[in-house]
């Protein structure tokens, strides 16, 4: 862990809102702008990281003290118990005591490397997993809440900023995911799960948001596909809507990297 500047856990009050999704991207975002990124994908009951990424039954190996993660065609490191196991159908049966050692294992005893950032695709809520991994990840510098726009997901969203306040992780800021629609054929922004609860929810806890992304097909169709960010350049749609966020987060690190050096 010491080699990796920045460790950044993804976090969400409930599931279905999108969260590895977001996680996914934003570690090809990094990626693809130069920077050394790992993605480390904590959600040990629906792993589903490799899917998206395109390094689906492909495995990791190892010694008998150290795993090296899977790395994509374009330099991210991959970590996932989905690259573990045998029949990709069967479902991890575990308990806590043996979902924290897991976790503690892809943490200390996994080939990391140096890097810029880790990213860490927790599963939803405060349990288990969540906290084991900021328990083992020695200093992680921010988290990422990531919700959608309707009210029981910012309840729930609460819980999250709350959580990690508990821990004393610092905030980078929330995310509002599936926030609008535009219907394709008459180009009229639809909300369906109404828009700007998150955005409010940071302004009551004094939490940066960092943005909204809507609900795209095409990032459907990627991350089915396991090719999540294809072009990373103002053409791309999926782009558009993630470039600021990824520069937010780049400033945001620079920032704390200049004030450490004052």
């Amino acid at each position: 862990m010491e080699k990796i500047k920045n460790k950044i856990i993804v976090m969400s009050g409930k599931g279905g809102v999108g969260k590895s999704t977001v996680s996914a991207n934003i570690a090809c975002g990094l990626a693809l702008k130069g920077k050394k990124v790992g993605l480390l994908d904590v959600d040990l009951h629906g792993p589903n990281i490799p899917k998206m990424l395109g390094i689906e039954g492909q495995r990791m190996h190892g010694t008998e003290k150290l795993l090296f993660p899977l790395i994509t065609s374009f330099g991210l490191k991959v970590v996932s118990i989905a690259s573990l196991l045998d029949d990709p159908n069967k479902p991890i049966i575990w308990r806590g005591p043996l979902k924290t050692s897991t976790i503690n294992q892809f943490v200390n005893n996994v080939d990391w490397g140096e890097l810029d950032y880790l990213i860490i695709d927790s599963p939803p809520g405060t349990g288990d997993e969540p906290l084991s991994a900021c328990q083992a990840v020695d200093k992680i510098n921010g988290a990422i809440i990531v919700s959608t726009p309707q009210d029981v997901a910012i309840l729930d969203s609460k819980k999250s900023i709350l959580f990690a306040k508990e821990l004393n992780i610092s905030f980078i800021g929330v995310i509002e995911n599936m926030s609008g629609f535009n219907c394709p054929h008459c180009n009229h922004e639809i909300d369906i799960f109404s828009t700007g609860g998150a955005q409010k929810a940071a302004s009551e806890f004094n939490v940066t948001f960092l943005g909204k992304i809507p609900i795209l097909s095409d990032i459907v169709k990627r991350s089915d596909n396991g090719k999540v960010l294809l072009n990373f350049n103002d053409t791309d749609i999926i782009y558009n809507h993630l470039k600021n966020i990824i520069e937010k987060l780049i400033v945001h690190f620079e920032k704390k990297e200049e004030e450490i050096h004052v």
